[in-house]
């Protein structure tokens, strides 16, 4: 006879408390701080990973002590609660962000799409890749062996983060617009060929190189567009069609419901959830634009409230006093000017052969060179693989940090040179349905 297992125990009640008080404190500072970043012409998600920064080992754990173990204690069970938060937050942002990619427009302009992409991968790759084998070894981590960590942080280099500039181009208003759909396709086709890159460098820092490593992960991802293309676009198609018979908030869960499904497939695939949300945002929009008339409650809910959450909570990880000796600050610096560089020198070019104007050019560049939270993503793999010291993390955010602030500045000044087309006016008026 088998007996059936006992039930789990509920949440225990102070564990419930200091999530819950988690969650309001990050909210709160998240959104004062995200307001106060705009008002002084920064991206919103600047102010809000300051948050984190302001709640975490940088600054409260020096100031109030006691207050940060409470409030972020060490226990692997808590941080795992937030974290589940912020990545529920992080995954319908990008799906929605998916869903407002126009893939005719992609279509039409697919050879400029690739040498974009192209020019931001390889060029900011080797440029990490030759620092990698300049920096002292001590900068490297236990399990590293020069090559792979060289590898590694020519990874780190050539992704691109589609949370946050899905955030950037919508706070700009600039994702209706033909550079902001450009800046996201090209930012999709780095990001992918990133973390097959991620997934063969880990496979190294392990169990040695396997070509077998990089063939599956070029199989999964094929497995991924193949089912969006197949299921979820003629499905998005009859999605108009449940408000309008069984009342309003059908549309918005079960495009929710599809990207949390599409996110734990590309998780079980080995790639990472963000990519399945991605590709399933663009098979819903795709599919049936009228959709997004049904998301508006959705779109709010997402950008004020789960997108600020994701983004303090990364902040948490940032260590800044890391920077205070001198070596590692020198280093950080230098590392931030190859980032920049690389990633918006291969941009460019890539723009510029793909006959695009200099400003149009210069928009690309900075929207690509937004790092983010994907890179801390890749940085934070590199310190649990032992690829990384603790100090190299930190520089890496550090860079994470500085192009996300970059960007919107750079890209209001480019977006002043470029007149908006009426094609552009009529797919604004479509998103903000």
């Amino acid at each position: 006879m088998v007996l059936a297992a006992a039930p789990a125990p509920p949440l225990p009640a102070h564990s419930l408390l200091v999530l819950l008080t988690q969650c309001g404190v990050l909210l709160g500072l998240a959104v004062m701080l995200g307001r106060l970043a705009v008002r002084v012409r920064l991206p919103a998600v600047a102010g809000e990973l300051c948050a984190g920064v302001l709640l975490g080992p940088s600054v409260l754990a020096h100031v109030a002590p006691p207050v940060e173990r409470w409030l972020f204690p060490a226990d692997p069970n808590q941080i795992h609660l937030l974290d589940a938060v912020g990545q529920l937050g992080v995954l319908l942002l990008v799906g929605l962000t998916g869903i407002a990619i126009d893939l005719a427009m992609v279509r039409r302009r697919s050879a400029v799409s690739a040498a974009v992409s192209l020019g931001g991968l390889v060029i900011p790759l080797g440029a990490g890749v030759g620092l990698g084998f300049l920096l002292p070894a001590d900068l490297a981590g236990p399990r590293a062996n020069p090559a792979v960590f060289a590898l590694f942080l020519g990874v780190a280099m050539c992704v691109s983060a589609i949370p946050v500039i899905a955030k950037i181009l919508t706070e700009l208003r600039m994702l209706h617009r033909d550079i902001g759909q450009l800046i996201l396709s090209a930012a999709m086709v780095d990001d992918v060929i990133g973390w097959v890159l991620l997934s063969l460098v880990s496979a190294m820092a392990t169990v040695g190189a396997r070509t077998l490593d990089l063939g599956y992960s070029l199989l999964a991802v094929g497995i991924v567009i193949a089912v969006a293309a197949v299921l979820v676009r003629p499905l998005s198609r009859r999605l108009p069609r449940l408000d309008s018979v069984n009342g309003e908030g059908k549309v918005t869960a079960v495009v929710v419901m599809l990207i949390l499904i599409a996110a734990a497939g590309t998780q079980s695939l080995g790639l990472e959830a963000v990519f399945g949300a991605f590709v399933c945002g663009i098979a819903i929009g795709s599919g049936k634009p009228d959709v997004s008339r049904g998301l508006r409650p959705l779109r709010t809910a997402v950008m004020w409230v789960f997108a600020p959450l994701f983004f303090a909570t990364a902040g948490l990880r940032m260590d800044l006093t890391r920077l205070v000796d001198p070596v590692v600050l020198a280093i950080a610096c230098a590392t931030v000017v190859v980032a920049v560089a690389g990633k918006f020198i291969g941009a460019y070019a890539g723009a510029r052969l793909g006959k695009l104007n200099r400003w149009e050019a210069f928009a690309l560049g900075s929207g690509l060179n937004t790092r983010g939270v994907i890179q801390v993503i890749v940085a934070a793999t590199g310190l649990r693989l032992g690829v990384l010291s603790t100090d190299m993390y930190t520089i890496i955010v550090l860079v994470a940090v500085v192009t996300s602030v970059m960007a919107a500045p750079c890209l209001h000044l480019a977006m002043r040179h470029l007149e908006v087309t009426e094609q552009e006016r009529a797919r604004e008026k479509r998103l903000a349905h």
